[in-house]
Formats: structure tokens, sequence, C-alpha cells
């Protein structure tokens, strides 16, 4: 078996594409589609998610982890849900696209 991959190097993010992608190269060369997460590279992710972040993540979010990049989402949203990121920017009005709750005349 190789070496785990590294992890990131701040855990202030989440993990995007490739490091995913890296993750799963900690289990060796990946068989079928490249695309999918069987079970076993699954339990690695979570693994990986727990060492990095000290985070363990509920069974609502693995149910939702088939591909890589639902790895990437999923992870993030159960990362910002945990509080252990900051919420997406994505989900976050921005002050200058708020109603203007003044008056004007």
């Amino acid at each position: 078996m190789n070496n785990p991959a590294p992890l990131p190097t701040s855990p202030t993010t989440a993990p995007g594409r490739a490091e995913i992608v890296n993750w799963l190269a900690g289990l060796g060369e990946r068989s079928g589609e490249l695309e999918r997460i069987d079970s076993m590279e699954l339990a690695w992710l979570v693994h990986q998610v727990e060492q990095h972040y000290a985070l363990e993540l509920a069974d609502e979010y693995l149910d939702r982890i088939k591909t890589i990049d639902s790895a990437v989402a999923v992870i993030a949203e159960a990362l910002s849900a945990a509080g252990v990121l900051p919420p997406s920017p994505a989900l976050a009005v921005a002050p200058e696209l708020e109603p203007d709750r003044g008056t004007h005349a």
C-alpha cells in the first residue's frame, strides 16, 4: 500500500477536488469508474476528514457522497455546518444585494 497523501496545509479550508483525489490515491491505484467513490474509498475519506478536521461525518452526509464532486460539496457543507469552517461565501448575501430597508424621500 502507498503512503497516505499529505493532508491539506490549512484546516481553515475545505478540501478541493485535487485534495480528495490525493486522499484517494493513498489507498493505491483506483479501479472502475474514476469519478465514483466505492465503499472502501468512502471509509478512507471519512478517516481523512476525521484526522484533519476532528469532525465525525454524520450518516446524512455519508449517504450523499457518491462521486468525487459530491464528496467535495458534502464535506464543505458538513465542515461549515459544524462551524469548523466559515459559511460558504456563495451562501452569504453581499451587503450591496440586501434590500434597502431605509425610506426614500
